[in-house]
């Protein structure tokens, strides 16, 4: 049964402690990533059959077995697919940056300009669950940021097949290449390279604790998104929420991840306790019964706050990766609110609205981060390069300065660097 603690009354580490996963995967991640450096495709057709029981003729997904997949899937679900693509599409157009350039000084060019990376690798789960959220969240982006070629990998089934949802979101976002190798293999084959897959310049995407650590260690080498712990939710709830609609949204984290974090912060005692009887009444109807209710059990509780305002303190301490703001006026508090991955807001905005449909992005920072870090974006996938052009009396105007500066750190050649350019009219 979830605990109910009352802020004040007990220790802020019980109020903020957090799970924290304790699997020690370093080394073995470390030996997989150096048999696909070393071995390159052998290496992937090995772990394809250790790890996936899939015996493979091609890592690569054919343009076949795409249009295969996409007749398995019901075309209800298809176009449910094909309109959260659209909305996730509008959302992210308007992150879209533009270039710049400054020349209102004589004889000076200043400027920047977004350029999109190369090729983006997307890492999609298929263990467990099969994710086709995950593919529209991850490559719509980059394909708006204007990357050359979107790369995909996930795990095949053991029948060497993809699991046919993934590959229909795949055809829907305009993923270019699909790969079928999941695990830390899949980061260091898009890392490096191999004979078939293309290295690539960042690699996004959630994945298990062996994919955690293979980001981890790849980054250098390429870039990536983040590293992503578990599961996190926290609702803030004024007394008038449906305590049904409450439980039934601490659930929906629950059920990720036995260390997932459902917490509830409310200034109502009454609701307190209905939200907990609440989740006794819907945990043995959920498929993932075992898994929710461990993590509820271990690491889900519900605050009792004096007010509001000191729910919201709480919030910005925790900095989740989903905060529901289930109060009245939710935008009276939006501005109060300065650490969370993302904001729902109001009684009728459950934290699915964003997983699936709604059109922000789920690939969120977790485990505090959203202290200092973003959700996944169009930024993600750009790099910034800048220049300068100054003309002869441009520079004349400034070398002395520039001297100055240089000497000030005493770096003489920087400081000639500048001078040199104005000593002779002639050039």
């Amino acid at each position: 049964m979830i605990q109910i603690l009352k802020y004040g009354e007990v220790a802020n580490e019980d109020i903020f402690a957090r799970a924290v996963p304790t699997v020690n995967v370093e080394e073995i991640v470390s030996q997989i990533i150096d048999n696909v450096r070393q071995n390159g495709d052998r290496a992937l057709y090995e772990y394809c059959k250790k790890f996936d029981k899939a015996v493979l003729s091609s890592l690569l997904v054919s343009t076949e077995e795409i249009e295969e997949a996409i007749s398995l899937v019901e075309p209800e679900f298809l176009e449910i697919l094909k309109k959260a693509a659209n909305n996730i599409r509008k959302f992210h157009e308007k992150q879209v940056r533009n270039s710049f350039i400054i020349n209102d000084e004589d004889g000076i060019v200043i400027g920047q300009k977004i350029i999109p990376v190369d090729r983006a690798g997307l890492y999609v789960p298929g263990g467990t669950a099969a994710y086709p959220s995950t593919v529209l969240m991850d490559s719509i982006p980059a394909k708006i940021a204007g990357c050359r070629e979107v790369v995909m990998v996930t795990p095949p089934q053991a029948d060497g097949k993809v699991n046919p949802v993934i590959l229909a979101a795949a055809s829907v976002a305009g993923v270019d290449k699909i790969f079928k190798i999941g695990g830390a293999q899949a980061i260091a084959a898009l890392a490096y390279g191999t004979e078939s897959v293309p290295k690539v310049d960042k690699i996004v995407g959630p994945g298990n604790a062996f994919v955690a650590e293979a980001k981890k260690q790849v980054f250098g080498k390429v870039s990536i998104d983040m590293i992503a712990g578990p599961s996190e939710i926290l609702i803030i709830a004024d007394g008038k929420s449906n305590p049904a609609h409450i439980a039934a949204d601490l659930l929906s984290q629950a059920e990720h991840d036995k260390l997932a974090s459902a917490v509830l912060v409310t200034e109502s005692e009454p609701l307190a306790l209905a939200v907990q009887a609440a989740l006794e009444e819907q945990i043995p109807l959920l498929s993932r019964q075992e898994i929710a209710r461990a993590s509820i059990d271990v690491n889900g509780k519900i605050i009792v706050v004096d007010t509001l305002e000191t729910a919201i303190e709480i919030a910005n301490e925790i900095a989740p990766e989903h905060l529901e703001l289930c109060v009245d006026n939710p935008f009276d508090y939006l501005d109060r609110v300065r650490h969370a991955g993302s904001i729902f807001m109001g009684r009728h905005c459950p934290e699915a609205l964003g997983d699936y449909f709604a059109g922000p992005n789920h690939t969120l920072p977790t485990s505090g981060t959203a202290r200092f870090s973003s959700p996944l974006s169009v930024d993600d996938f750009i790099k910034k390069t800048q220049y300068t052009y100054y003309t002869r009396d441009a520079l004349k105007r400034v070398a002395d300065d520039v001297a100055y500066f240089a000497k000030a750190e005493g770096l003489t050649a920087h400081a000639k660097s500048a001078v040199i350019r104005t000593e002779d009219d002639n050039t």
